[in-house]
């Protein structure tokens, strides 16, 4: 398997130390159901969180921030309208951004912002199987915010979207891929009760921005985020008794993860 030098632990343990010493603002437009979810976890990493929504405010915000973060989970035309003033802002100042899709694929509205939104060029694209196909010109139609198309399923349009579009494309599941439509590598990290709590992919976009801020390869930005939720969610399984205590475990376990968990925990490989 070929080496690349974004794929170690020891490259996940960096990012994670360069958050916690810059402590970057994120700004995140995101699933209402999950704000605070995202906001503690981004805290827990050591990012610094603004979750601002507001027309008359996001596109200052975007353009002081460090990342911006655009999730379509809860959408509504004004939110659609701010995300774009905000997407805006944020590439008029060289922030760098990621799109998590949500429900592209299921209904035409939500493809439509989807595309649109791709076509601004955020760096990192997230999102599950039947999302990634959707963006990738694919048939693939999820069930509302789930997949109905395995992440491996979608590797290969991930690649197609990577190159077409000019984005990094991580595509989530089991096993999640990351890929510039060359390079690809692969996170084996996380634990089947994540999929028991809502906005844990929420979450892992905004790691994914967190990591954004300080790391100038967005690909081993999006492997690295992906790769710190997993492994956090792997310690918060072996401590919970069910999805409602999970949920605070991975906050705790996020807080707590160090270059020694990193490296005894992380499978982060290229493809």
């Amino acid at each position: 398997m070929p080496t690349d030098p974004a794929a170690s632990a020891e490259a996940v343990a960096a990012t994670l130390a360069a958050i916690r010493a810059r402590a970057p603002l994120i700004h995140n437009i995101t699933n209402f159901v999950v704000t605070n979810t995202t906001a503690n976890a981004l805290l827990a990493v050591g990012a610094s969180p603004a979750m601002v929504e507001g027309a008359e405010e996001v596109a200052d915000f975007a353009a002081s921030a460090d990342a911006l973060v655009i999730n379509l989970g809860t959408m509504s035309a004004p939110r659609a309208h701010a995300i774009r003033l905000a997407v805006a802002a944020a590439e008029a100042a060289g922030v760098p951004w990621v799109l998590d899709p949500v429900a592209a694929g299921a209904i035409p509205t939500r493809t439509d912002l989807a595309r649109t939104l791709l076509a601004a060029r955020p760096a990192v694209v997230r999102g599950n199987g039947s999302e990634i196909l959707a963006l990738a010109g694919g048939a693939a139609a999820g069930r509302g915010v789930d997949s109905t198309a395995a992440a491996g399923a979608g590797l290969d349009a991930a690649r197609r979207l990577a190159t077409q579009a000019r984005v990094i494309a991580a595509v989530t599941g089991a096993t999640d891929y990351v890929t510039d439509g060359t390079r690809t590598i692969a996170v084996t990290n996380g634990h089947p009760m994540m999929t028991r709590v809502t906005g844990l992919g929420c979450t892992a976009t905004a790691l994914i921005g967190a990591c954004l801020a300080v790391q100038r390869d967005p690909l081993a930005a999006a492997a690295h985020g992906l790769a710190l939720l997993g492994v956090a969610g792997e310690i918060a399984a072996a401590r919970a008794r069910g999805p409602g205590s999970l949920q605070v475990e991975i906050l705790d376990a996020l807080y707590t993860l160090d270059a020694v968990a990193l490296a005894r925990m992380a499978r982060i490989d290229r493809v």
